[in-house]
Protein backbone atom coordinates (compact mmCIF):
# COMPACT_ATOMS: atom_id res chain seq x y z
CA UNK A 1 0.00 0.00 0.00
CA UNK A 2 2.99 2.59 0.84
CA UNK A 3 4.54 1.74 -2.26
CA UNK A 4 1.53 2.40 -4.53
CA UNK A 5 0.61 5.85 -2.17
CA UNK A 6 4.64 7.03 -2.81
CA UNK A 7 3.96 5.73 -6.78
CA UNK A 8 0.55 8.21 -6.79
CA UNK A 9 2.45 10.96 -4.87
CA UNK A 10 5.31 10.70 -7.48
CA UNK A 11 3.06 10.79 -10.47
CA UNK A 12 1.01 13.51 -9.44
CA UNK A 13 3.82 15.64 -9.02
CA UNK A 14 5.37 14.73 -11.93
CA UNK A 15 2.40 15.71 -13.82
CA UNK A 16 2.47 18.66 -12.32
CA UNK A 17 6.19 19.52 -13.32
CA UNK A 18 5.09 18.78 -16.75
CA UNK A 19 2.21 21.26 -16.46
CA UNK A 20 4.74 24.18 -15.06
CA UNK A 21 7.31 23.21 -17.63
CA UNK A 22 4.69 23.35 -20.74
CA UNK A 23 4.01 27.22 -19.21
CA UNK A 24 5.22 30.11 -21.46
CA UNK A 25 8.12 31.63 -19.39
CA UNK A 26 7.28 34.64 -17.18
CA UNK A 27 9.89 37.64 -17.00
CA UNK A 28 9.06 40.13 -13.90
CA UNK A 29 9.47 44.02 -13.95
CA UNK A 30 9.28 46.21 -11.60
CA UNK A 31 8.91 50.14 -12.43
CA UNK A 32 9.35 52.99 -10.02
CA UNK A 33 7.84 55.66 -11.70
CA UNK A 34 9.05 59.55 -11.02
CA UNK A 35 9.94 62.78 -12.07
CA UNK A 36 13.19 64.08 -12.82
CA UNK A 37 15.18 66.99 -14.09
CA UNK A 38 17.36 66.65 -17.20
CA UNK A 39 18.39 68.72 -20.29
CA UNK A 40 17.98 66.80 -23.29
CA UNK A 41 18.29 69.84 -25.48
CA UNK A 42 20.76 71.89 -22.88
CA UNK A 43 17.25 73.41 -20.88
CA UNK A 44 16.99 72.00 -17.89
CA UNK A 45 12.90 70.82 -17.81
CA UNK A 46 10.72 68.26 -16.05
CA UNK A 47 11.11 64.64 -17.23
CA UNK A 48 9.37 61.33 -16.61
CA UNK A 49 11.91 58.52 -15.53
CA UNK A 50 11.28 55.06 -15.37
CA UNK A 51 13.72 53.21 -12.45
CA UNK A 52 15.75 56.33 -12.89
CA UNK A 53 16.31 56.27 -17.08
CA UNK A 54 15.64 58.14 -19.40
CA UNK A 55 13.97 56.82 -21.84
CA UNK A 56 12.78 53.83 -20.10
CA UNK A 57 14.20 50.69 -19.67
CA UNK A 58 14.48 47.88 -22.44
CA UNK A 59 12.20 44.77 -22.44
CA UNK A 60 13.55 41.97 -24.19
CA UNK A 61 11.40 39.22 -24.43
CA UNK A 62 10.47 35.98 -26.71
CA UNK A 63 7.45 35.45 -28.34
CA UNK A 64 4.73 33.88 -25.65
CA UNK A 65 6.36 35.07 -22.81
CA UNK A 66 4.20 36.02 -20.17
CA UNK A 67 5.31 39.70 -19.24
CA UNK A 68 4.78 40.89 -15.54
CA UNK A 69 5.38 44.87 -15.22
CA UNK A 70 5.02 45.77 -11.88
CA UNK A 71 3.75 49.92 -12.31
CA UNK A 72 4.78 52.05 -9.26
CA UNK A 73 3.47 55.60 -9.80
CA UNK A 74 4.95 58.14 -7.99
CA UNK A 75 3.63 61.23 -10.25
CA UNK A 76 1.25 63.72 -8.91
CA UNK A 77 -1.26 62.60 -11.61
CA UNK A 78 -2.98 59.37 -12.44
CA UNK A 79 -0.95 57.27 -15.30
CA UNK A 80 -1.04 54.37 -17.69
CA UNK A 81 1.14 52.70 -19.83
CA UNK A 82 0.24 51.07 -23.31
CA UNK A 83 2.37 48.77 -25.35
CA UNK A 84 2.74 50.22 -29.40
CA UNK A 85 1.85 47.30 -31.15
CA UNK A 86 1.59 44.23 -28.75
CA UNK A 87 -1.74 42.59 -29.93
CA UNK A 88 -2.60 42.05 -26.61
CA UNK A 89 -5.16 39.06 -27.96
CA UNK A 90 -8.08 38.73 -26.47
CA UNK A 91 -7.19 41.26 -23.76
CA UNK A 92 -8.02 45.00 -24.38
CA UNK A 93 -7.81 45.05 -20.12
CA UNK A 94 -3.91 44.83 -20.61
CA UNK A 95 -4.00 47.81 -23.46
CA UNK A 96 -3.65 50.80 -20.86
CA UNK A 97 -5.55 52.99 -22.80
CA UNK A 98 -8.59 55.68 -20.89
CA UNK A 99 -11.02 53.76 -22.95
CA UNK A 100 -10.02 50.47 -21.45
CA UNK A 101 -8.37 51.00 -17.72
CA UNK A 102 -8.60 53.19 -14.98
CA UNK A 103 -5.59 54.88 -14.46
CA UNK A 104 -3.10 54.20 -11.67
CA UNK A 105 -3.34 56.82 -8.87
CA UNK A 106 -0.64 58.42 -7.52
CA UNK A 107 1.28 57.07 -4.16
CA UNK A 108 -0.37 53.72 -5.90
CA UNK A 109 1.09 50.49 -8.03
CA UNK A 110 -0.90 48.25 -10.62
CA UNK A 111 0.70 45.13 -12.53
CA UNK A 112 0.37 44.19 -16.14
CA UNK A 113 0.22 40.85 -17.13
CA UNK A 114 0.21 39.92 -21.00
CA UNK A 115 1.75 37.80 -23.66
CA UNK A 116 3.30 38.95 -27.23
CA UNK A 117 1.00 36.00 -28.64
CA UNK A 118 2.99 34.54 -31.32
CA UNK A 119 4.41 37.74 -32.67
CA UNK A 120 8.09 39.19 -32.82
CA UNK A 121 9.55 41.95 -33.50
CA UNK A 122 10.53 45.76 -32.75
CA UNK A 123 7.73 47.64 -30.42
CA UNK A 124 7.69 50.08 -27.85
CA UNK A 125 5.99 51.82 -24.81
CA UNK A 126 4.26 55.11 -23.80
CA UNK A 127 2.50 56.72 -21.28
CA UNK A 128 -1.06 57.11 -22.78
CA UNK A 129 -2.42 59.50 -20.36
CA UNK A 130 -2.30 63.57 -19.63
CA UNK A 131 0.11 64.33 -22.17
CA UNK A 132 2.39 62.47 -20.37
CA UNK A 133 4.38 61.11 -23.66
CA UNK A 134 5.66 64.69 -24.18
CA UNK A 135 7.65 64.18 -20.81
CA UNK A 136 9.22 60.66 -21.26
CA UNK A 137 8.38 57.65 -19.97
CA UNK A 138 8.58 55.43 -23.10
CA UNK A 139 11.28 52.39 -24.01
CA UNK A 140 11.99 49.93 -26.63
CA UNK A 141 10.10 46.59 -26.47
CA UNK A 142 11.51 44.07 -28.53
CA UNK A 143 10.17 40.22 -28.69
CA UNK A 144 12.37 37.52 -30.28
CA UNK A 145 11.82 34.40 -32.15
CA UNK A 146 11.89 31.09 -29.98
CA UNK A 147 14.61 29.20 -30.83
CA UNK A 148 13.08 26.43 -32.98
CA UNK A 149 11.68 28.91 -35.39
CA UNK A 150 14.85 30.07 -37.74
CA UNK A 151 14.63 34.08 -38.46
CA UNK A 152 15.34 34.78 -42.40
CA UNK A 153 18.92 35.99 -41.48
CA UNK A 154 22.11 35.23 -39.64
CA UNK A 155 22.32 35.72 -35.93
CA UNK A 156 23.67 39.52 -35.65
CA UNK A 157 26.64 40.31 -33.52
CA UNK A 158 24.63 42.24 -31.31
CA UNK A 159 21.34 44.31 -30.98
CA UNK A 160 20.42 47.55 -30.74
CA UNK A 161 17.07 50.16 -30.32
CA UNK A 162 17.22 53.52 -31.53
CA UNK A 163 14.39 55.68 -30.18
CA UNK A 164 13.98 58.81 -32.39
CA UNK A 165 11.36 61.54 -31.70
CA UNK A 166 10.33 65.28 -31.67
CA UNK A 167 11.01 67.12 -28.32
CA UNK A 168 9.78 69.74 -26.91
CA UNK A 169 11.36 72.14 -23.82
CA UNK A 170 7.97 73.22 -22.35
CA UNK A 171 6.78 70.64 -19.68
CA UNK A 172 4.25 68.36 -20.45
CA UNK A 173 1.73 70.41 -18.46
CA UNK A 174 2.50 73.28 -20.24
CA UNK A 175 1.79 71.52 -23.33
CA UNK A 176 -1.55 70.19 -21.74
CA UNK A 177 -2.40 73.55 -20.85
CA UNK A 178 -2.37 75.16 -23.97
CA UNK A 179 -4.41 72.47 -25.69
CA UNK A 180 -7.10 72.93 -23.44
CA UNK A 181 -6.80 76.11 -24.25
CA UNK A 182 -7.44 75.96 -27.53
CA UNK A 183 -4.37 76.66 -28.82
CA UNK A 184 -1.91 74.43 -31.36
CA UNK A 185 0.94 72.48 -30.26
CA UNK A 186 3.33 74.27 -32.50
CA UNK A 187 6.68 73.31 -33.76
CA UNK A 188 9.05 71.19 -31.31
CA UNK A 189 12.58 72.41 -30.22
CA UNK A 190 14.40 69.98 -31.13
CA UNK A 191 14.91 66.08 -32.43
CA UNK A 192 16.10 63.25 -29.92
CA UNK A 193 17.58 59.79 -30.46
CA UNK A 194 18.26 57.61 -27.10
CA UNK A 195 17.13 60.80 -25.34
CA UNK A 196 20.27 62.86 -26.67
CA UNK A 197 20.24 65.87 -29.31
CA UNK A 198 23.87 64.87 -30.24
CA UNK A 199 26.24 67.13 -32.22
CA UNK A 200 28.56 67.20 -35.15
CA UNK A 201 32.34 68.21 -35.38
CA UNK A 202 32.91 66.97 -31.60
CA UNK A 203 36.33 65.23 -30.94
CA UNK A 204 35.07 63.27 -27.50
CA UNK A 205 31.92 62.94 -28.57
CA UNK A 206 30.84 59.03 -26.91
CA UNK A 207 29.43 56.55 -28.62
CA UNK A 208 25.75 55.18 -28.17
CA UNK A 209 26.86 52.56 -29.91
CA UNK A 210 29.39 49.91 -30.84
CA UNK A 211 30.57 47.86 -33.88
CA UNK A 212 33.47 45.18 -34.84
CA UNK A 213 35.06 45.38 -38.15
CA UNK A 214 33.38 42.97 -40.02
CA UNK A 215 30.41 42.17 -38.03
CA UNK A 216 26.52 42.19 -38.92
CA UNK A 217 24.37 44.41 -36.04
CA UNK A 218 20.69 44.66 -35.59
CA UNK A 219 19.25 48.26 -35.03
CA UNK A 220 15.64 48.60 -34.28
CA UNK A 221 14.36 52.14 -34.81
CA UNK A 222 10.68 53.73 -33.74
CA UNK A 223 9.30 56.34 -33.64
CA UNK A 224 8.38 57.70 -30.36
CA UNK A 225 7.86 61.45 -31.09
CA UNK A 226 4.54 63.26 -30.70
CA UNK A 227 4.46 64.86 -33.93
CA UNK A 228 6.62 65.24 -36.51
CA UNK A 229 7.91 62.29 -39.20
CA UNK A 230 11.33 61.84 -39.57
CA UNK A 231 13.93 60.10 -41.98
CA UNK A 232 16.80 57.97 -40.46
CA UNK A 233 20.10 56.82 -42.18
CA UNK A 234 23.48 55.94 -41.46
CA UNK A 235 26.83 57.75 -42.41
CA UNK A 236 28.30 55.66 -44.78
CA UNK A 237 26.86 52.32 -44.69
CA UNK A 238 23.50 51.11 -46.07
CA UNK A 239 20.62 49.24 -44.02
CA UNK A 240 19.28 46.04 -45.09
CA UNK A 241 15.45 46.27 -43.98
CA UNK A 242 14.59 42.70 -42.11
CA UNK A 243 11.68 43.79 -40.06
CA UNK A 244 9.03 46.20 -39.61
CA UNK A 245 5.86 46.49 -36.73
CA UNK A 246 6.27 42.76 -36.20
CA UNK A 247 6.53 41.56 -39.65
CA UNK A 248 9.31 39.79 -41.71
CA UNK A 249 10.36 41.92 -44.79
CA UNK A 250 11.60 41.18 -48.19
CA UNK A 251 15.29 42.48 -47.64
CA UNK A 252 16.15 45.40 -49.88
CA UNK A 253 18.77 47.81 -49.13
CA UNK A 254 18.20 51.35 -48.33
CA UNK A 255 20.25 54.25 -47.69
CA UNK A 256 17.67 56.08 -45.51
CA UNK A 257 14.39 55.00 -44.21
CA UNK A 258 11.06 57.29 -43.56
CA UNK A 259 9.97 56.29 -40.10
CA UNK A 260 6.42 57.89 -39.14
CA UNK A 261 4.85 58.39 -35.75
CA UNK A 262 4.43 54.85 -34.15
CA UNK A 263 5.97 53.21 -36.41
CA UNK A 264 9.12 50.41 -35.77
CA UNK A 265 11.76 49.43 -38.18
CA UNK A 266 14.71 46.97 -37.81
CA UNK A 267 17.36 46.96 -40.14
CA UNK A 268 21.10 44.85 -40.33
CA UNK A 269 24.14 47.18 -40.37
CA UNK A 270 27.62 45.74 -41.74
CA UNK A 271 30.77 47.27 -40.34
CA UNK A 272 32.42 47.03 -43.66
CA UNK A 273 33.97 50.27 -43.56
CA UNK A 274 37.77 51.93 -42.50
CA UNK A 275 37.34 51.78 -38.50
CA UNK A 276 36.41 55.10 -37.36
CA UNK A 277 33.02 56.94 -35.72
CA UNK A 278 30.11 57.31 -38.01
CA UNK A 279 26.96 59.40 -37.06
CA UNK A 280 23.54 57.47 -37.61
CA UNK A 281 21.39 60.80 -38.10
CA UNK A 282 17.58 61.58 -37.88
CA UNK A 283 15.56 64.40 -39.46
CA UNK A 284 12.02 66.23 -39.42
CA UNK A 285 10.34 65.27 -42.98
CA UNK A 286 7.23 66.68 -44.35
CA UNK A 287 8.01 69.99 -42.57
CA UNK A 288 8.70 73.58 -43.04
CA UNK A 289 11.57 73.73 -40.55
CA UNK A 290 14.41 71.24 -40.54
CA UNK A 291 15.55 69.42 -36.92
CA UNK A 292 17.78 66.82 -36.53
CA UNK A 293 19.55 64.48 -34.11
CA UNK A 294 22.47 62.58 -34.47
CA UNK A 295 24.05 59.43 -32.61
CA UNK A 296 28.06 58.41 -32.50
CA UNK A 297 28.21 54.49 -33.86
CA UNK A 298 32.21 53.65 -33.13
CA UNK A 299 34.35 50.92 -34.70
CA UNK A 300 36.14 48.99 -31.57
CA UNK A 301 39.75 48.91 -32.56
CA UNK A 302 41.51 45.89 -32.42
CA UNK A 303 45.03 47.52 -31.20
CA UNK A 304 43.75 49.71 -28.58
CA UNK A 305 44.25 52.79 -30.47
CA UNK A 306 42.41 56.03 -30.88
CA UNK A 307 39.57 56.19 -32.95
CA UNK A 308 39.32 58.11 -35.92
CA UNK A 309 36.23 61.14 -35.21
CA UNK A 310 32.89 61.11 -37.54
CA UNK A 311 33.24 63.06 -40.97
CA UNK A 312 30.97 66.35 -40.17
CA UNK A 313 29.48 65.69 -43.77
CA UNK A 314 26.12 64.33 -42.66
CA UNK A 315 24.49 62.29 -45.32
CA UNK A 316 21.71 64.70 -46.77
CA UNK A 317 18.10 63.60 -46.47
CA UNK A 318 15.65 63.15 -49.20
CA UNK A 319 13.18 65.56 -50.25
CA UNK A 320 9.71 65.36 -51.70
CA UNK A 321 6.39 62.94 -51.13
CA UNK A 322 7.16 61.22 -54.02
CA UNK A 323 10.28 59.67 -52.72
CA UNK A 324 8.38 58.17 -49.78
CA UNK A 325 5.64 56.87 -51.57
CA UNK A 326 7.86 54.74 -53.89
CA UNK A 327 9.37 53.61 -50.51
CA UNK A 328 6.70 52.78 -49.18
CA UNK A 329 5.76 51.00 -52.40
CA UNK A 330 8.98 48.80 -51.96
CA UNK A 331 7.81 47.27 -48.88
CA UNK A 332 6.98 43.62 -49.11
CA UNK A 333 6.09 40.89 -46.60
CA UNK A 334 8.05 37.96 -46.31
CA UNK A 335 6.18 35.43 -47.22
CA UNK A 336 8.87 32.39 -47.34
CA UNK A 337 10.04 33.31 -43.57
CA UNK A 338 9.32 30.84 -40.67
CA UNK A 339 7.81 32.77 -37.73
CA UNK A 340 4.99 33.63 -36.17
CA UNK A 341 2.54 35.60 -37.91
CA UNK A 342 1.51 38.83 -36.09
CA UNK A 343 -2.25 37.63 -37.97
CA UNK A 344 -3.25 34.25 -37.04
CA UNK A 345 -6.97 34.59 -39.24
CA UNK A 346 -6.01 32.68 -42.24
CA UNK A 347 -4.09 36.43 -43.05
CA UNK A 348 -2.20 34.70 -45.80
CA UNK A 349 -4.40 34.62 -48.44
CA UNK A 350 -6.32 38.38 -47.57
CA UNK A 351 -6.93 39.35 -51.02
CA UNK A 352 -8.99 36.09 -52.11
CA UNK A 353 -11.42 37.13 -48.27
CA UNK A 354 -14.65 38.65 -49.64
CA UNK A 355 -14.93 42.60 -47.23
CA UNK A 356 -17.96 42.65 -45.77
CA UNK A 357 -17.77 46.46 -44.73
CA UNK A 358 -16.55 49.63 -45.53
CA UNK A 359 -15.60 51.98 -43.03
CA UNK A 360 -13.83 55.40 -44.67
CA UNK A 361 -12.17 57.84 -41.99
CA UNK A 362 -11.57 61.44 -42.83
CA UNK A 363 -9.43 63.99 -40.24
CA UNK A 364 -10.82 66.91 -39.59
CA UNK A 365 -9.66 69.63 -37.58
CA UNK A 366 -11.90 72.77 -36.49
CA UNK A 367 -13.19 74.61 -33.83
CA UNK A 368 -15.49 73.98 -30.84
CA UNK A 369 -16.87 76.95 -28.89
CA UNK A 370 -13.85 78.69 -29.86
CA UNK A 371 -10.91 76.14 -28.88
CA UNK A 372 -9.17 73.91 -31.21
CA UNK A 373 -10.40 70.37 -31.86
CA UNK A 374 -9.54 66.97 -34.05
CA UNK A 375 -11.93 64.91 -35.20
CA UNK A 376 -12.54 61.39 -36.86
CA UNK A 377 -15.86 62.17 -39.06
CA UNK A 378 -17.26 65.32 -37.44
CA UNK A 379 -16.82 63.14 -34.08
CA UNK A 380 -14.39 64.29 -31.65
CA UNK A 381 -13.75 61.77 -29.51
CA UNK A 382 -13.75 62.75 -25.01
CA UNK A 383 -12.68 60.20 -22.61
CA UNK A 384 -15.59 59.80 -19.85
CA UNK A 385 -14.61 58.79 -15.87
CA UNK A 386 -15.98 55.19 -16.49
CA UNK A 387 -13.69 53.96 -19.23
CA UNK A 388 -15.56 52.15 -21.93
CA UNK A 389 -14.61 48.79 -21.44
CA UNK A 390 -15.61 48.71 -17.89
CA UNK A 391 -18.82 50.57 -18.34
CA UNK A 392 -19.59 47.75 -21.28
CA UNK A 393 -18.35 45.09 -19.09
CA UNK A 394 -20.71 45.76 -16.34
CA UNK A 395 -23.81 46.15 -18.32
CA UNK A 396 -23.82 50.02 -17.95
CA UNK A 397 -22.83 51.35 -20.91
CA UNK A 398 -25.94 53.58 -22.09
CA UNK A 399 -25.12 55.32 -19.05
CA UNK A 400 -21.58 56.05 -20.37
CA UNK A 401 -21.70 56.48 -24.33
CA UNK A 402 -24.18 56.30 -27.39
CA UNK A 403 -22.55 53.51 -29.96
CA UNK A 404 -22.90 54.19 -33.69
CA UNK A 405 -23.00 57.72 -33.50
CA UNK A 406 -19.93 57.76 -36.26
CA UNK A 407 -21.22 56.69 -39.99
CA UNK A 408 -19.47 54.35 -42.38
CA UNK A 409 -19.46 57.04 -45.25
CA UNK A 410 -19.82 60.46 -43.82
CA UNK A 411 -21.05 63.05 -45.80
CA UNK A 412 -19.13 65.93 -46.90
CA UNK A 413 -21.65 68.32 -44.52
CA UNK A 414 -21.39 66.50 -41.40
CA UNK A 415 -17.47 66.62 -41.25
CA UNK A 416 -18.27 70.72 -40.94
CA UNK A 417 -19.30 70.69 -37.59
CA UNK A 418 -17.63 68.88 -35.21
CA UNK A 419 -19.31 67.33 -32.04
CA UNK A 420 -17.46 66.41 -28.73
CA UNK A 421 -18.76 62.85 -27.64
CA UNK A 422 -17.47 59.48 -27.01
CA UNK A 423 -17.20 57.74 -30.23
CA UNK A 424 -17.68 53.92 -30.32
CA UNK A 425 -18.35 51.88 -33.25
CA UNK A 426 -19.36 48.01 -32.96
CA UNK A 427 -17.88 45.78 -35.06
CA UNK A 428 -19.00 42.22 -35.76
CA UNK A 429 -16.72 39.71 -34.60
CA UNK A 430 -14.64 38.04 -36.99
CA UNK A 431 -15.95 40.44 -39.57
CA UNK A 432 -13.73 41.27 -42.84
CA UNK A 433 -13.67 44.46 -43.46
CA UNK A 434 -11.70 47.48 -45.33
CA UNK A 435 -10.60 51.04 -43.66
CA UNK A 436 -10.23 53.89 -45.92
CA UNK A 437 -7.98 56.71 -43.99
CA UNK A 438 -8.65 59.97 -46.07
CA UNK A 439 -6.46 63.05 -45.39
CA UNK A 440 -7.26 66.28 -46.63
CA UNK A 441 -5.42 68.30 -44.96
CA UNK A 442 -1.82 69.97 -45.74
CA UNK A 443 -0.13 67.64 -42.78
CA UNK A 444 0.65 64.50 -43.02
CA UNK A 445 -1.53 62.48 -40.79
CA UNK A 446 -0.23 58.46 -38.87
CA UNK A 447 -2.72 56.25 -37.42
CA UNK A 448 -2.47 53.25 -35.09
CA UNK A 449 -4.78 51.02 -34.43
CA UNK A 450 -4.19 48.60 -31.03
CA UNK A 451 -5.19 45.31 -30.84
CA UNK A 452 -4.64 44.56 -34.31
CA UNK A 453 -2.46 43.97 -37.47
CA UNK A 454 -3.73 45.31 -40.72
CA UNK A 455 -2.95 45.04 -44.04
CA UNK A 456 -2.09 48.75 -45.73
CA UNK A 457 -3.03 47.68 -49.56
CA UNK A 458 -2.35 51.25 -50.94
CA UNK A 459 -1.72 54.75 -50.64
CA UNK A 460 -2.42 56.97 -53.56
CA UNK A 461 -3.25 60.62 -53.75
CA UNK A 462 -6.81 62.08 -53.97
CA UNK A 463 -9.75 61.01 -53.33
CA UNK A 464 -11.34 57.25 -52.84
CA UNK A 465 -13.34 55.50 -54.96
CA UNK A 466 -14.29 51.70 -55.33
CA UNK A 467 -12.70 52.19 -58.67
CA UNK A 468 -9.04 52.36 -56.35
CA UNK A 469 -9.59 48.67 -55.55
CA UNK A 470 -7.78 47.98 -58.86
CA UNK A 471 -4.61 49.18 -57.35
CA UNK A 472 -4.71 47.35 -53.90
CA UNK A 473 -1.80 44.99 -53.44
CA UNK A 474 -3.96 41.99 -52.67
CA UNK A 475 -0.50 39.79 -52.34
CA UNK A 476 2.23 40.62 -50.09
CA UNK A 477 1.40 43.92 -48.40
CA UNK A 478 3.33 43.98 -45.01
CA UNK A 479 1.15 43.32 -41.95
CA UNK A 480 1.43 45.76 -39.66
CA UNK A 481 -0.35 48.19 -36.55
CA UNK A 482 0.49 51.91 -37.82
CA UNK A 483 0.11 53.39 -41.05
CA UNK A 484 0.85 57.16 -42.89
CA UNK A 485 -1.58 59.07 -45.08
CA UNK A 486 0.07 62.38 -46.85
CA UNK A 487 -1.88 65.43 -47.59
CA UNK A 488 -4.52 65.39 -49.81
CA UNK A 489 -3.89 61.55 -49.65
CA UNK A 490 -5.80 58.47 -48.94
CA UNK A 491 -4.86 54.65 -47.73
CA UNK A 492 -6.46 51.79 -47.60
CA UNK A 493 -6.00 48.80 -45.05
CA UNK A 494 -7.42 45.57 -44.46
CA UNK A 495 -8.02 43.18 -41.42
CA UNK A 496 -10.16 40.50 -39.62
CA UNK A 497 -11.55 42.14 -37.00
CA UNK A 498 -10.89 38.73 -34.60
CA UNK A 499 -9.87 40.59 -31.43
CA UNK A 500 -12.63 40.42 -28.61
CA UNK A 501 -12.39 43.49 -26.85
CA UNK A 502 -12.67 47.43 -27.11
CA UNK A 503 -9.58 49.03 -29.38
CA UNK A 504 -8.38 52.33 -29.87
CA UNK A 505 -7.65 53.57 -33.12
CA UNK A 506 -5.68 57.04 -32.97
CA UNK A 507 -4.30 59.59 -34.04
CA UNK A 508 -0.68 58.99 -33.95
CA UNK A 509 0.39 62.82 -33.18
CA UNK A 510 -0.42 63.09 -30.25
CA UNK A 511 -2.04 66.42 -30.07
CA UNK A 512 -4.30 65.78 -32.22
CA UNK A 513 -4.84 62.40 -30.42
CA UNK A 514 -5.30 64.37 -27.01
CA UNK A 515 -7.79 66.70 -28.48
CA UNK A 516 -10.76 64.17 -30.03
CA UNK A 517 -8.90 62.38 -33.02
CA UNK A 518 -9.28 58.92 -32.02
CA UNK A 519 -12.55 56.51 -31.63
CA UNK A 520 -13.01 53.02 -30.07
CA UNK A 521 -14.04 49.50 -31.97
CA UNK A 522 -16.20 47.19 -29.46
CA UNK A 523 -15.87 43.95 -30.86
CA UNK A 524 -17.68 41.53 -28.81
CA UNK A 525 -17.58 37.84 -28.81
CA UNK A 526 -21.60 36.71 -29.43
CA UNK A 527 -20.59 33.38 -26.87
CA UNK A 528 -19.34 35.52 -23.93
CA UNK A 529 -16.59 32.59 -24.14
CA UNK A 530 -13.12 32.51 -22.68
CA UNK A 531 -11.92 31.08 -26.20
CA UNK A 532 -12.71 34.41 -27.56
CA UNK A 533 -12.22 37.24 -24.78
CA UNK A 534 -10.40 37.09 -21.16
CA UNK A 535 -12.14 38.20 -17.80
CA UNK A 536 -11.43 41.43 -15.95
CA UNK A 537 -8.25 40.52 -14.08
CA UNK A 538 -9.06 40.19 -10.34
CA UNK A 539 -6.79 43.27 -9.60
CA UNK A 540 -8.25 45.55 -12.35
CA UNK A 541 -8.75 49.43 -11.23
CA UNK A 542 -12.19 50.51 -11.16
CA UNK A 543 -13.49 54.17 -11.32
CA UNK A 544 -16.09 56.12 -12.54
CA UNK A 545 -19.85 54.62 -12.15
CA UNK A 546 -18.53 50.62 -11.68
CA UNK A 547 -16.68 51.67 -8.56
CA UNK A 548 -18.18 49.32 -6.13
CA UNK A 549 -20.37 47.85 -8.19
CA UNK A 550 -20.50 43.78 -8.09
CA UNK A 551 -18.61 41.84 -10.82
CA UNK A 552 -21.14 40.76 -13.28
CA UNK A 553 -20.63 36.97 -14.10
CA UNK A 554 -17.43 35.91 -15.21
CA UNK A 555 -17.08 34.21 -18.84
CA UNK A 556 -16.54 30.13 -19.32
CA UNK A 557 -14.67 28.05 -21.56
Amino acid sequence: MAGRVMLSVLVCCLAAFVMVQAEDPYLFFTWNVTYGTLSPLGVPQQVILINNQFPGPNINSTSNNNLIVNVFNNLDEPLLFSWNGIQQRKNSWMEGMPGTNCPIPPGKNYTYHFQPKDQIGSYFYFPSTAMHKAAGGFGGLRTNSRLLIPVPYADPEDDYTVLIGDWYTKSHSALRKNLDAGKALGRPAGILMNGKTGKTGGKDDEPLFTMKQGKTYKFRICNIGIKTSLNFRFQGHSMKLVEMDGSHVVQNSYDSLDVHLGQCFAVLVTADQAPKDYYMVASTRFTKYMLSATGVVRYVPTDGSKVAPASPELPPAPTGVAWSLNQFRSFRWNLTASAARPNPQGSYHYGQINITRTIKIVNSASTVNGKLRYAINGISHINQETPLKLAEYFGVAEKVFKYNTMKDDPSPSSLENIVTEPNVNNATFREFIEIILENPEKSIQSWHLDGYSFFPVAIEGGKWTPEKRKNYNLLDAVSRHSIHVYPGSWAAIMLTMDNAGMWNLRANSWDRYYLGQQMYFSVLSPNYSLRDEYNIPDNAELCGIVKGMPMPKPYTP
